[in-house]
């Protein structure tokens, strides 16, 4: 039990510094399912979508869920020590459902801030989140998002 809470404190200091366009992890780039037309049922594990492409997040929304958006990319530190818990969260969690919104274009070394999911989104750092409700709405995003996930997987 005592190596479970040191790797989730750990996690979480991990949590909160992201990566930001230049490739540097600090603490202040921390701002920021199922096909559409699903229904409320969620799948054992997390969905990775978009894959750098670009992607209406509303149509991964999972009605009567708080679904959670994690935005992130396989070569940030800190989205790769936060997944296991997202993960988790998502597995123990009946009610919340999180979709990985992978920012990178298949083949692309590093973060792909370049892609069309990150202009769309105009991402400058990651892991960020954006937070539906079950009524499907929007809750939050940046700041506020983040916020309410660290809150989450405390």
């Amino acid at each position: 039990m005592k190596k479970f809470i040191l790797l989730g404190t750990a996690a979480l200091l991990v949590v909160c510094t992201g990566c930001n366009r230049s490739g540097v992890i600090d603490a202040t780039s921390a701002a920021s399912a199922n096909a559409a037309g699903s229904t409320a049922r969620k799948s054992p594990t997390p969905a990775r979508i978009a894959h750098g492409k670009e992607v209406n997040l509303q149509d991964f929304v999972v009605p009567g869920k708080t679904t959670i958006f994690d935005f992130t990319s396989e070569y940030c530190p800190p989205c790769r020590a936060i997944a296991p818990l997202l993960r988790k969260l998502h597995a123990d969690h009946a009610d919340i459902v999180v979709v990985e919104v992978d920012l990178n274009r298949p083949g692309v070394q590093g973060i792909d801030w370049a892609s069309p999911l990150a202009r769309q989104y105009q991402m400058t750092s990651i892991p960020a989140f954006k937070v539906y409700g079950p009524n499907g709405q929007l809750q939050a995003e940046g700041d506020d998002a983040y916020q309410m996930v660290r809150n989450i997987l405390r």
